[in-house]
């Protein structure tokens, strides 16, 4: 490669044997993705077009499932692009933009599901002030500060990027993560100080906050009657368990970048892998099952469609 090529484009390392099994490789990705858009828009769909599912939990519930959906697509189809050429080069600043979507949708999930936590916390523990507090327009704020306060948060980051010099032009990695700090030619004070604002603000926070929402939960129904213990259990427990894998994505994530080129290629290929390849289908899934009305809603739908 040229200078000027070198300048523009950034190659992505992180491939183990592509040449060898590129096919396999596009061929698995690319079923997964159909997967993601097929599983998570059903359960959208049917909280679409179900009066009884326009409830802010469900409401919350679609948003979250959108959110895969735009989370893997930011990274799926440059992934299978690159399996099949014969550089996997990105350029800059789409390399930049593809950061900044993969950590905001990142950060708006951990502020969904804390709106979710305070959803069911209202719900169970202050029934009579429900339909008060949970109100559309409080709904509609919860959403759009989901995706709006990440997204400023995490642009201030993007942008000191952007006009630092880059003087590495090898990326260790299959795809923008926070590993690009390493390519530039000095580190950046304030973009350390604004990332660890956007983790505590986007991450850490909501996180305390939904571990001290469902603590409530479960001390106030551990002293109320049965039917509200097992109301609790079949609306909270899908939430923990997304929260619980969304957590070792993140946790992925940070271990991938601090242990850097330490770490054996095909470990670090498959830990990447994990930040984007079950969680996505891991949420229809829980909340397909999990859900008692939703997953009422899955049977009928599927048993139409064997009858036609």
């Amino acid at each position: 490669m040229d200078s000027d090529y070198n300048a523009t484009y950034i190659t992505l390392d992180g491939h183990v044997e592509l040449d060898k099994y590129r096919y396999l490789y596009f061929v698995i990705m690319f079923i997964v993705y159909i997967l993601i858009i097929y599983c998570n828009f059903t359960i959208v769909y049917i909280i679409w077009i179900h009066e009884n599912l326009h409830e802010p939990m469900y409401v919350f519930i679609a948003a979250l499932l959108v959110n895969s959906v735009i989370f893997s697509t930011n990274i799926y189809p440059k992934l299978l692009i690159d399996f099949l050429s014969e550089k996997q080069v990105i350029q800059y600043s789409a390399c930049l933009f593809q950061f900044f979507i993969f950590y905001s949708l990142a950060c708006a999930e951990f502020l969904l599901l804390s709106a979710m936590a305070y959803d069911r916390y209202v719900s169970i523990c202050k029934p009579l002030q429900y339909p008060t507090i949970m109100r559309k327009r409080t709904v509609g704020i919860f959403l759009g500060l989901a995706w709006l306060v990440p997204a400023c948060v995490i642009a201030v980051p993007a942008v000191i990027s952007a006009f630092m010099k880059v003087c590495i032009f090898t990326l260790n990695g299959i795809f923008c993560n926070n590993s690009i700090y390493s390519l530039h030619c000095t580190s950046s004070r304030a973009r350390s100080i604004f990332g660890a604002i956007a983790l505590i603000m986007t991450a850490l926070l909501p996180l305390l906050f939904i571990l001290f929402t469902y603590s409530r939960i479960f001390i106030i129904t551990y002293h109320s009657g049965r039917e509200v213990r097992k109301k609790a259990a079949q609306t909270c427990l899908p939430h923990l368990l997304v929260l619980i894998s969304f957590s070792c994505l993140c946790a992925y994530d940070v271990i991938i970048v601090r242990l850097g080129s330490d770490f054996p290629k095909y470990l670090r290929l498959i830990m990447t892998l994990q930040g984007f390849l079950y969680h996505p289908l891991f949420n229809p899934i829980i909340y397909g099952l999990k859900m008692t009305e939703i997953s009422k809603h899955l049977k009928r739908l599927f048993c139409q469609t064997k009858l036609t």
